[in-house]
């Protein structure tokens, strides 16, 4: 379909500018990508939904991956620390999971696919695809664990980021399998019976 065929069955266009242009198009992305899938998903689409043309999509995303990235992003928001501050370590990595099993079960057959079918049409690897989409989540657990030390949780060690990670890796892994909301009982389960101790054991925490 040429862009201006697209562009005429969505009706006229409104002229917006910056964040709410923006917001448009990355709803419009998130819109065609839940409905129609990856694999059906083009500029011209995108554009056509949004009332908006390719020439503007392309100037801030360059590629059909971006796009998609940045629409994911905007739908699994994990950049406020602050969201799983409950005054343990415990109940923060709880709630970051929480978050991730409600909010990212939603959608994780969509960021399954994206993860597989554009790795290599985007050039980049699934794993730096994964944290594009999630970007967030770092920081986040990087907040939880300096309010632990701080309050004297854990030790003052340095923990590496994979097993900082290993309780998001362990969720995100059964989201994309299952593509469904991880149990409560089995979050709790990673928590106590796996990030606990390995966190506990690598910041040097007394015993």
């Amino acid at each position: 379909m040429a862009e201006s065929e697209a562009t005429a069955r969505a009706g006229p266009q409104t002229r917006r500018r910056g964040p709410g242009l923006e917001a448009a198009i990355l709803e419009a992305a998130w819109e065609e990508l839940t409905e129609a899938g990856y694999a059906a998903l083009t500029m011209e689409s995108v554009a056509a939904r949004a009332k908006t043309s390719r020439a503007v999509l392309y100037r801030r995303w360059p590629s059909r991956p971006e796009l998609v990235v940045a629409a994911l992003r905007q739908h699994t928001n994990f950049t406020s620390p602050e969201t799983f501050d409950t005054g343990t370590l415990r109940g923060d990595m709880l709630a970051l999971l929480r978050h991730m099993s409600t909010r990212v079960g939603e959608i994780a057959g969509v960021l399954s696919f994206l993860l597989t079918a554009s790795a290599e049409e985007a050039g980049i690897s699934p794993a730096v695809l994964r944290e594009r989409a999630i970007a967030g989540e770092p920081s986040a657990l990087d907040a939880m664990l300096r309010r632990a030390a701080a309050r004297g949780e854990i030790g003052p060690g340095e923990v590496s980021p994979r097993i900082a990670a290993v309780a998001v890796d362990l969720v995100r892994h059964d989201l994309i399998m299952n593509q469904a909301p991880v149990p409560d009982a089995d979050l709790a389960q990673i928590v106590d019976d796996i990030y606990l101790p390995l966190i506990r054991r690598a910041a040097g925490t007394p015993a």
